[in-house]
């Protein structure tokens, strides 16, 4: 897939005015599709845990395994006042979502260091991930008042401007998060989400392209930026797009609906009945692949070529 040309440092203007874009905000509602997929969960950058995308389902399996638990566990008894054993176990329990013990951690090794600000931006993602946006916005802004560098925390709390519904506080910690690390695949993508709904398209279609020039094996980028060539009519790249979606997650049951939405809309109603099949499979009951099928005139039973 091409990348844009744009540097990956560019820094853009705002996102917005403007009413949002009922296109596609209505397709995604239509096919079952959430807008903010994520990208990844809690990691370790360099020794230090901190709230990052990078890591890969095989990496997550092998860090969250029981004898990794137990191995930072020792560790943890073995140096019962060090906040960074604490963080470092926190942030597996994190990836494992075994949240409450996750907040024990963080919380015990903000005890120990008050100004540890990667334990207050990884407590911050697990406020996140669970709901609590109050409490995460207040972490995510503490460990920016202790590192203005620290680039995790402005796309945590990016995160969280964006799901309050305030574009310009989210459009400007995205920004600040791309200039200070501009490999940063989440943070092009969650940019990206500002501008499709508020349908700059081109603008989204580039920072989704960034997103999957630095992380190519993630659907979430690939049916985003689909949903915006959709939302522009090139069906063509929209497929394109969702062909990549479902072979990096064979899966991903809004890969398939997004797909065989976009193959229907070509008329080519094999692939798109094939697609919806693939989606009835992973979840017999989600109505859209259901009304999809059926629109197509798929039969149960039948086989589809979906490639």
């Amino acid at each position: 897939m091409t990348t844009t040309e744009r540097s990956h440092g560019a820094s853009r203007t705002g996102p917005v005015g403007g009413r949002p874009a009922l296109g596609v905000v209505l397709m995604a509602a239509a096919l079952g599709i959430s807008l903010g997929i994520s990208l990844g969960g809690c990691g370790t950058i360099g020794g230090v845990s901190s709230v990052t995308p990078t890591t890969e389902p095989e990496d997550n399996q092998l860090a969250t395994s029981p004898a990794n638990i137990a191995s930072l566990t020792g560790v943890v008894q073995n140096n019962p006042n060090d906040p960074q054993a604490y963080n470092m176990r926190g942030s597996v329990f994190g990836q494992a979502n075994r949240n409450d013990e996750a907040l024990a951690d963080f919380n015990k090794a903000i005890s120990l260091d008050p100004n540890y600000a990667q334990a207050y931006g990884n407590r911050g993602l697990i406020y996140r991930k669970t709901g609590r946006l109050d409490l995460a916005l207040a972490d995510y802004d503490k460990a920016l008042a202790l590192d203005q560098s620290y680039a995790l925390a402005y796309l945590g709390r990016g995160i969280v401007h964006r799901l309050r519904k305030q574009p310009f506080e989210a459009f400007k910690d995205f920004n600040q998060a791309i200039a200070i690390r501009p490999d940063n695949a989440e943070a092009y993508y969650n940019r990206g989400l500002l501008y499709q709904i508020q349908k700059q398209h081109q603008f989204a279609i580039d920072d989704f392209s960034t997103a999957i020039g630095l992380r190519q094996n993630q659907a979430g980028p690939y049916i985003a930026r689909g949903l915006s060539h959709m939302a522009v009519s090139d069906f063509k790249a929209a497929a394109a797009d969702l062909d990549d979606a479902v072979s990096a997650e064979p899966k991903n049951l809004q890969a398939w609906t997004a797909r065989a939405f976009a193959y229907e809309r070509l008329g080519d109603k094999e692939k798109a009945a094939g697609s919806y099949a693939r989606a009835l499979n992973i979840n017999k009951d989600h109505e859209p692949a259901k009304q999809g099928f059926a629109r197509v005139g798929g039969k149960l039973g039948q086989t589809y070529q979906t490639f």
